[in-house]
């Protein structure tokens, strides 16, 4: 076998047990959220409690990822990222099991400790490991990943809720977590485990204060709020949108729920399509901006309430592939602002963001739902939406531009 080809086949190893681990976590953070009408009438609770638990496990998962971003820096990925995976199934398993809120409630916040370790650990595990000409195709697997987590979570969620109940299938979603511990542990020689990389083994360490310097640089600032307002916007679709599809137009749960699915494999095609042009584009600012543009566009279009049944499912996959397009170059920009060494604070501040948004808004959709104000769930997507392309603008204006890999990073 020539280097060329040993390389390839490691990459693809790598890129492939990141990506479905991080598609794994997507899957649970949806897999509860899409049986909320069935858990709303079991334990008599409503939207808006529901959307509070949403919140509290984006809260811990923000609050933990820069954290899990410095035990990275410090530790390793792939403990990190084990360590993640246990919670995780951990907390789907307390809520297969919870018989009040209150347990909910609980198992929601070891889910979202667990949750907070993934971009971090993944994004320094991808640096570290795969090629550099490879990476623009490794993130949009990993995005790809994710995505097809999130599609899963309704198919499985709802299936297995139908043939038996919602705290059974919860309870069968907790194991997926420990196969893919296995998988990790069975191929060590993608995923190393060494304690620290030789950035960090090197260098001595860094001082809090040039740490703060690091995160609080206007692109890694700007990265954050991208990610802020994106997930304020998906947090709507993918955790309210069934419920604000049957409010808005009178649609039946099945067919929201396909719409959400086409949604997310839209976004998945996106993906697939966006590591193809990312590889390509000289400009990752435009392709960013220009198709959150383009999916704010289609939710503008949902959130008038005009469009007929057929049309529900068909508008909602493109605004996800519109938007999934984006996410490999926008990963790239992330990677430009990231100076040596500081994968894992950076990713897991930035990504940070992701949780931020997702705490912020799930009240307020909730009390809109409550309220019969299904069309402002859609309206407040379109708004985040069209606010993201502003931060992707801004970017090259600070001298944003994807750096070549340091060998120093090749390490874990």
């Amino acid at each position: 076998m020539t280097a060329t080809a040993s390389t390839l086949r490691k990459d693809v190893k790598v890129i492939g047990l990141i990506s479905v681990a991080h598609g794994l976590s997507h899957f649970y953070q949806l897999v509860v959220a899409v049986l909320f009408p069935l858990i709303k009438e079991d334990l008599g609770v409503s939207y808006a409690a529901l959307g509070f638990a949403t919140a509290l496990y984006y809260t811990v998962s923000g609050v933990c990822q820069t954290l899990a971003g410095f035990a990275v820096d410090r530790f390793g990925a792939r403990r990190v990222l084990l360590s993640g995976l246990a919670l995780c199934s951990l907390g789907i398993l307390l809520a297969g099991l919870a018989q009040s809120f209150e347990m909910l409630v609980a198992a929601f916040l070891v889910a979202g400790l667990g949750n907070s370790v993934f971009h971090p650990a993944d994004f320094a595990i991808l640096n570290a490991r795969v090629d550099a000409k490879r990476l623009g195709y490794a993130f949009s697997f990993h995005g790809i990943g994710g995505t097809l987590g999130w599609a899963l979570a309704p198919a499985f969620g709802y299936g297995l809720a139908a043939l038996t109940d919602w705290n059974t299938a919860l309870v069968v979603a907790s194991g997926l977590g420990p196969v893919i511990m296995g998988l990790i542990l069975l191929n060590g020689d993608a995923v190393p485990g060494e304690a620290r990389g030789r950035a960090q083994q090197t260098a001595g360490g860094t001082t809090l204060a040039e740490d703060l310097r690091v995160l609080t640089a206007p692109a890694v600032l700007m990265c954050f709020l991208y990610f802020l307002l994106l997930a304020a916007a998906l947090i709507g679709v993918q955790n309210f949108g069934v419920a604000g599809l049957v409010a808005l137009y009178d649609a039946p749960v099945a067919l929201a729920s396909s719409a959400l699915t086409a949604f997310l494999i839209g976004g998945a095609a996106g993906i697939l399509t966006g590591g193809y042009v990312a590889g390509r584009a000289r400009r990752h600012d435009l392709v960013a901006a220009g198709g959150m543009l383009a999916s704010a566009a289609a939710v503008l279009l949902l959130a008038s309430g005009a469009l007929s049944h057929a049309l529900i499912a068909p508008m909602l996959a493109l605004a996800g592939f519109a938007s999934g397009l984006t996410n490999p170059s926008r990963d790239l920009l992330v990677r430009g602002a990231t100076p040596p060494g500081a994968s894992g604070k950076v990713y897991g501040f930035v990504y940070s963001g992701l949780d931020v948004g997702s705490m912020a808004t799930p009240v307020l959709y909730g009390w809109m739902l409550d309220r019969a104000l299904a069309a402002g769930v859609f309206y407040t997507v379109f708004a985040m939406l069209l606010l993201t392309v502003a931060t992707v603008l801004y970017l090259p204006s600070r001298g944003l531009a994807p750096r070549a890999a340091p060998g120093a990073e090749r390490t874990r």
